[in-house]
């Protein structure tokens, strides 16, 4: 049994490209279990992540604070406090998180089914994220090769 109160939990920041920033606080390391809870902070104008899709891992969004926008398959829609929302694997699952504020940050509780090997599809990039307990690599897909070559 874990047992944390969410200011005991260790705030981890991660800022890319223009546009992505967020503070993260895991309640289980991505190992210790089949499935994780993370709460995210989005900084105002700005996503976690690039549009893209599991083809193992499900997510499931609790939104907590503050409000959003939603690009998924089924079109952009607002979120805000209350919502839950639930991306399954594949490209139905397809999404982006956006804060929409110009002051509050985004507050979300992030629940993942994980598997020992999860890939993520990055649609307006070309993108292939590979993901496990010993590779986390990102790779363009038309840099792909044939199986055999250089064999």
């Amino acid at each position: 049994m874990k047992h944390r109160n969410i200011d005991d939990l260790p705030r981890k920041h991660r800022s890319g490209a223009e546009g992505y920033e967020f503070y993260r606080r895991d309640l289980l390391a991505v190992h210790e279990a089949q499935s994780l809870v993370r709460v995210y902070e989005i900084p105002p104008g700005k996503s976690a992540y690039p549009y893209h899709y599991h083809l193992k891992n499900e997510e499931t969004f609790f939104i907590l604070k503050g409000e959003g926008l939603l690009r998924s398959a089924e079109g952009a829609r607002a979120v805000k406090a209350g919502d839950l929302l639930f991306f399954p694997a594949g490209e139905e699952g397809v999404h982006k998180l956006t804060n929409t504020s110009e002051t509050e940050m985004l507050v979300y509780l992030d629940f993942d089914v994980v598997h020992d090997l999860d890939v993520a599809v990055y649609p307006d990039s070309g993108k292939l994220g590979i993901w496990g307990k010993d590779v986390n690599k990102t790779y363009r897909i038309g840099d792909d090769v044939d199986y055999y070559e250089d064999e």
